[in-house]
């Protein structure tokens, strides 16, 4: 099934966190696909903050590689920068599979750096930017 969801701003982000997660149902591996600037960690935070994460507590793990959250339920949620990951190893040396395969919520960013290395139930959400400077996320499932 297709979805999607457009954000028409960054006065919408909230509600299209919101709405996202709960299209997203019971998938735990989110994968967000999208050219530099599109809003992937903007996005994240989003998500992260309508999960009950201090919003404070939230930054792009660029340099970390994961940052772990957590929630309003106390439950942890990864959210992955590989965009400086230049060989699958790099991912690997960090536990890569411990966080995936935890069935906690990952989200992350760049992931075609680890394509390979993703399970096959890796949800892939893609965000594409308008001329309006509107989001649209799209995914199936």
């Amino acid at each position: 099934m297709k979805h999607e969801i457009v954000i028409k701003g960054l006065e919408d982000l909230d509600r299209a966190a919101e709405a996202f997660l709960k299209e997203i149902g019971d998938h735990t591996l989110v994968a967000f696909y999208a050219p530099m600037g599109a809003g992937k960690t903007t996005f994240t935070t989003a998500i992260c903050k309508a999960l009950g994460v201090e919003e404070d507590a939230i930054s792009s793990p660029t340099f970390a590689i994961v940052n772990e959250y957590r929630g309003g339920n106390g439950r942890p949620i990864f959210h992955f920068d590989f965009y400086r990951i230049d060989k699958p190893a790099e991912a690997l040396d960090i536990g890569l599979y411990d966080y995936l395969d935890s069935g906690e919520l990952c989200l992350m960013e760049w992931p075609e750096n680890v394509e390979d290395l993703l399970p096959e139930e890796t949800l892939k959400v893609q965000i594409r930017v308008q001329a309006d400077n509107s989001r649209i996320l799209s995914w199936e499932d």
